[in-house]
């Protein structure tokens, strides 16, 4: 699996999963959307981990200056 995120995109995407997180731990998001963006932000957080976006492959986009 070779990465296709750069720095930036792995950035942006941590910061928007730990604001997510924030927001449904401190009950401003709740219910089934709490749910649904608990997802997400759980898959921004591995995705930005790995450095590997899978949906980027089909369209054969990288973000990674060195890919």
């Amino acid at each position: 699996m070779k990465k296709n995120m750069g720095l930036a995109d792995r950035t942006i995407r941590m910061l928007i999963a730990v604001l997510l997180g924030v927001l449904i731990f401190a009950g401003q998001i709740v219910g089934v959307t709490a749910i649904i963006l608990g997802i997400v932000a759980v898959v921004l957080l591995l995705t930005s981990v790995v450095g590997y976006c899978p949906l980027y492959v089909p369209m054969k986009h990288s973000t990674d200056k060195k890919g």
